[in-house]
């Protein structure tokens, strides 16, 4: 079993679709990751997807390729939360979000985790920014505990392919206990 942080950037070297971007960022994303995927993996959370909607195909594309027949492994518990809760541009009180906690509690017994990819200050982020253990790919703000990236890269679409192919590798080697993302 390797060590998470040196199969990281084995694998940002290796696969020629990952940018050497990524392995500069390397200490800020492999806590995030292993985080996430100790929540997945061994705390039975299933994650709820939201994105900005600058970001919606990008949503599209991690639930088309998530739990693809190509992955070759069991699927995994990633869901649109817009399924859960079609009114997410709307939120508005301190009320609609506690409303919205206790039917995800009541609907996920084993917890539940967002996963945010968008700009801060996007209504839709309100939710995942101030829920416990959030995987945040935020844009322009600089926010602990979340992926930064900026609006303003003319590479943002591509970064983020490599982002999610880099994450789908990690949790398809966490799975089949080639790596150990707890260390």
């Amino acid at each position: 079993m390797q060590e998470f942080l040196n199969w990281t950037v084995d694998t940002i070297r290796e696969d020629r679709l990952i940018s050497p971007w990524l392995e500069e960022k390397k200490y800020e994303w492999v806590p995030l990751v292993s985080k996430s995927i100790v929540n997945i993996l061994d705390k039975g959370c299933s994650i709820l997807i939201i994105t900005d909607s600058e970001r919606d195909w990008f949503l599209k594309y991690i639930l088309t390729n998530l739990n693809s027949h190509k992955q070759n492994r069991p699927f995994l518990p990633f869901y649109n939360f817009k399924s859960f809760y079609k009114d997410l541009d709307s939120l508005k009180t301190e009320d609609d979000i506690s409303f919205i906690k206790d039917m995800l509690n009541i609907s996920f017994p084993n917890g539940y985790c967002f996963w945010y990819i968008g700009k801060s200050n996007d209504v839709r982020a309100t939710l995942p920014k101030f829920t416990k253990n959030s995987f945040l790919w935020i844009f322009d703000e600089e926010i602990q505990d979340a992926f930064n990236l900026k609006t303003t890269d003319e590479a943002l679409d591509m970064k983020l392919l490599q982002m999610f192919r880099l994450f789908n590798k990690t949790l398809s080697a966490a799975l089949f206990a080639d790596i150990n993302v707890e260390n």
